[in-house]
C-alpha cells in the first residue's frame, strides 16, 4: 500500500524537542527512505499480476496478508478493541473502513490511468484530503503554508494529468481512474488521521496499526474472493501478493516505524516524498508509461508544494 505524504504513523513520533540532529543516518533517515522506496514500488508491482486478476483484488490480496501480519506479529493489536472506550472503537472501525478503501480504489486506478498518474495523484491528493479532514473534523483552521501548498498540489495534478492533451496527443483523461485516485488519497488522509488521533490518547502505535489493519484485511477479503482467486495460485500471482504484502506493506511499515523513533516527523514527511518519484520512474522505465514535459513540469510543481508543506517553517508567519 502507498503511504505517505501525510505521515502515516506506525510508530510515536519523537517529540518535538528530542535532538535529530546527531543522529546516526542509519538509525534514522535511511530505513524512512527505504520504506518510501518500497511504498514507491506498489502499483508497478501490482501491474505484473497475472492476466484477467481484478485489480481491486490483487490490492485485496496484498492488504490480507499484510494486515494480518501486521496484527499477529503484535500482541497488544490483538487486545486493543477491548481495552478501548466506546467512542475509540468506533475510531478504529473508521479507520479500519478507510485502511480497507485505500487499495479498493487505487489499484483500479493504477489499472487506468498508469503507475504514475495514479500514485502521484493519490500522494497530491492526500495533504490536501489531511487539511480538510483536520479542519472538520477538529476545528483544526488550514494555515498559509498549507494553502499555499494545496494551490501548488492542484495545479501540479492538473499539468500531470492534462500533460498528454496539452503536449497534443490523442489519449484522453481517465476520469474515472483520475477519481479513483483521488479516492485513495482521502482514505489515506482518513485513516492517517484516526490513527494519529488513537495514538495521541495513549494507545501504543503499533497496536493501532496492527488493529485496523487486521480489521481491515477481514473487510476486503470478500472482494478478493469475489474475484476468481485462481490467480494467487500461480508463480507470477503469488510473487505479487508476497511483495505487496511482506514488503511493501508489513517490512515498508516496520522500517518506518523504526526510523521515526530516531528522527523527526518533518523529516520522515519529507523523506517519503521519494516515494511519487520512484513509482514515475518505475512506471516509465519498466511499463514503459510515456509523461510529456508539461506532465513532468506538473510532477515538479507537486513535489515542490508537498516539499513546502512537509517542511517546518522558520519564521512564525510560515505556518
Amino acid at each position: 500500500m502507498s503511504h505517505r505524504a501525510s505521515l502515516p504513523v506506525s510508530a510515536r513520533p519523537a517529540p518535538a524537542g528530542s535532538p535529530a540532529r546527531h543522529t546516526d543516518p542509519l538509525t534514522g533517515p535511511v530505513p524512512i527512505l527505504t520504506a518510501a522506496v518500497l511504498w514507491g514500488t506498489t502499483g508497478t508491482a501490482s501491474s505484473f499480476a497475472p492476466f484477467g486478476a481484478p485489480a481491486a483484488a490483487v490490492g485485496a490480496a496484498g492488504l490480507i496478508l499484510g494486515g494480518l501480519l501486521l496484527l499477529f506479529s503484535t500482541r497488544s493489536a490483538r487486545s486493543l478493541p477491548r481495552r478501548c472506550a466506546r467512542d475509540e472503537r468506533r475510531l478504529l472501525a473508521l479507520g479500519a473502513v478507510a485502511v480497507a478503501g485505500y487499495p479498493l480504489s487505487f489499484y483500479p486506478a493504477v489499472a487506468r490511468s498508469g503507475v504514475a498518474v495514479a500514485t502521484i495523484i493519490a500522494l497530491g491528493g492526500a495533504p490536501v484530503f489531511a487539511g480538510l479532514l483536520g479542519w472538520f473534523a477538529q476545528g483544526a483552521r488550514p494555515t498559509r503554508r498549507w494553502a499555499v501548498a494545496t494551490v501548488a498540489a492542484v495545479i501540479g495534478c492538473m499539468l500531470l494529468v492534462l500533460g498528454p492533451e496539452l503536449a497534443g496527443r490523442t489519449s484522453s483523461v481517465d476520469v474515472i481512474g483520475v477519481t479513483l485516485a483521488a479516492v485513495a488519497g482521502f482514505s489515506y488522509a482518513a485513516y492517517s488521521l484516526v490513527s494519529r488521533k488513537l495514538i495521541a490518547r495513549g494507545h501504543a502505535s503499533r497496536a493501532v496499526m496492527g488493529a485496523m489493519f487486521g480489521a481491515a484485511a477481514l473487510l476486503v477479503l470478500p472482494v478478493l474472493l469475489a474475484g476468481n482467486p485462481r490467480w494467487l495460485l500461480t508463480v507470477r500471482g503469488a510473487a505479487v501478493a508476497v511483495h505487496l504484502a511482506v514488503v511493501a506493506t508489513f517490512l515498508a511499515y516496520r522500517l518506518f516505524g523504526y526510523g521515526l523513533r530516531h528522527t523527526t516527523a518533518q523529516v520522515a514527511t519529507a523523506l517519503t516524498l521519494a516515494e511519487p518519484a520512484v513509482a514515475a520512474v518505475l512506471g516509465v522505465v519498466l511499463l514503459d508509461e510515456r509523461l510529456p514535459v508539461v506532465s513532468w513540469a506538473g510532477l515538479a510543481v507537486l513535489t515542490v508544494g508537498l516539499a513546502f508543506l512537509a517542511l517546518p517553517g522558520r519564521t512564525r508567519g510560515a505556518s
